[in-house]
């Protein structure tokens, strides 16, 4: 997998060769269903405490590279209010993508 990511580095500074993880998902709700579409930061859901920084987003575009190949790749793209984010590999590891869904970003740093 291939990230390209913009981080508001004012909130949360984060420095070349640093380590990270990083955890995407496209809801909070126990059932899995969709949220509601209004992210509200003073939630208390127990995922966001375990991690430094969240955003939230949306997926506003899916690119396929060499659709008919044996490795097809896909590109998903996604926005966090103008922070944007393309994560890039095999098309099986990006199946649940779909534009227009929401997502939730999260990132902690790794102590090596």
């Amino acid at each position: 997998m291939d990230l390209i990511l913009d981080v508001n580095t004012q909130l949360y500074p984060i420095h070349l060769g640093e380590k990270f993880r990083l955890m995407l998902v496209g809801t909070f709700r126990e059932d899995g269903l969709a949220d509601d579409g209004e992210y509200d930061r003073l939630s208390e859901n127990p995922r966001m405490k375990m991690y430094e920084y969240v955003m939230y987003g949306k997926i506003y575009r899916i690119e396929t590279e060499d659709p008919g190949s044996e490795t097809s790749r896909l590109s998903a793209y996604a926005s966090f209010g103008g922070l944007l984010m393309r994560l890039q590999g095999d098309a099986n590891n990006l199946h649940g993508f779909e534009p227009d869904t929401n997502l939730y970003l999260l990132m902690k740093k790794v102590l090596v």
